[in-house]
């Protein structure tokens, strides 16, 4: 019989009891004594019990059961406001789902520390990432897969925004027994005639082959990967030089073998590393929150898992310094 028992009459009789009088309850909730006396009454024959022990002199004071009800109506009336404020503040709750996409050859370095660390930050909310090209991530934002995307400014069409977070400007990265690797920086010239290794990825390619375009060669492309990690251990084998924009911190391919890299010569179009969301749908606040926390991990002067864009390789160091004597 419960259900004819509303949330407002049990704050009514919780009020009551906890202020030891109607006339004090009214003047605390603002509610007419005879509207919380009627509450009272309501609930007492509902129930079938009393719930107070009026005394004259001292007020009102529960009976064993009118505490047993107090209790489970403060339980009901708590779980009741959760659930009002679950409801006024859905779509701006740090709580829920978040579906993050990540530039495939940027994950294993952003997304331990950015992307789900943000979710250790918030154990309330559920967090799954998509990792892909560049074409893959666009697709996944139009069709509304992903709230938000850590990847590149390359080819985003009207619909999707952008921000910049970082600057990554390509550099060489040759074997340790590459004829260039005792070079300091190489230009586009010098290289074009070398094998190179291309990441084949999607808008990727036509962002390296346009840096030769620009420079009026072309270059000698001998293979190709659409994986990083393929591509570096090609090159650590001797197998032709590649361009990168990423930098991770090791200087070795997965078989161990060192890389070297090598600063590129002239103003070459740096990749911009940033957010992506498609502007017809406003971010929530969840999606707002975890863009921030990027913005506070991502900038120009630290990545997560890279190293600094004026990257420092003491091997070349010492031997530029065994030239210099």
């Amino acid at each position: 019989m419960l259900n004819r028992i509303s949330l407002r009459q049990m704050e009514y009789f919780v009020a009551t009891a906890k202020h030891g009088s109607i006339a004090s309850a009214s003047a605390q909730i603002h509610i007419s004594p005879p509207s919380i006396s009627a509450a009272i009454a309501h609930i007492e024959t509902e129930l079938g019990t009393q719930l107070f022990v009026r005394h004259p002199s001292k007020g009102l004071a529960l009976t064993t059961v009118g505490t047993q009800v107090m209790q489970e109506c403060e339980d009901l009336l708590e779980r009741a406001s959760r659930l009002y404020e679950i409801a006024s503040d859905s779509s701006d709750s740090l709580r829920g789902v978040l579906r993050v996409g990540c530039f495939q050859s940027l994950a294993a370095m952003i997304a331990p520390e950015v992307i789900f660390g943000f979710s250790r930050a918030f154990d309330t909310v559920e967090l799954h990432m998509a990792e892909g090209n560049q074409q893959d991530l666009i697709q996944k934002l139009h069709t509304l897969e992903i709230d938000v995307a850590l990847t590149y400014d390359l080819q985003l069409g009207e619909e999707i925004g952008f921000e910049t977070l970082a600057r990554l400007p390509p550099h060489v990265l040759v074997s340790e027994l590459h004829p260039l690797a005792q070079q300091l920086a190489v230009t586009l010239e010098e290289l074009a005639p070398q094998p190179m290794v291309l990441l084949d990825l999607p808008m990727s390619k036509e962002y390296f082959t346009s840096l030769y375009s620009k420079a009026g060669v072309e270059p000698n492309i001998v293979a190709r990967s659409r994986s990083e990690d393929v591509v570096r251990s090609m090159v650590a084998n001797g197998i032709g030089y590649a361009l990168f924009n990423v930098r991770p911190k090791s200087t070795q391919s997965l078989d161990g073998k060192r890389l070297v890299r090598l600063r590129l010569v002239g103003e070459q179009r740096p990749m911009l590393l940033g957010l992506a969301t498609y502007k017809p749908m406003k971010p929530s606040r969840l999606t707002q929150a975890f863009m921030q926390r990027c913005r506070a991990y991502i900038s120009d002067q630290y990545i997560p898992g890279m190293s600094a864009a004026s990257f420092f390789d003491p091997h070349l160091s010492n031997r530029a310094e065994s030239k210099k004597t």
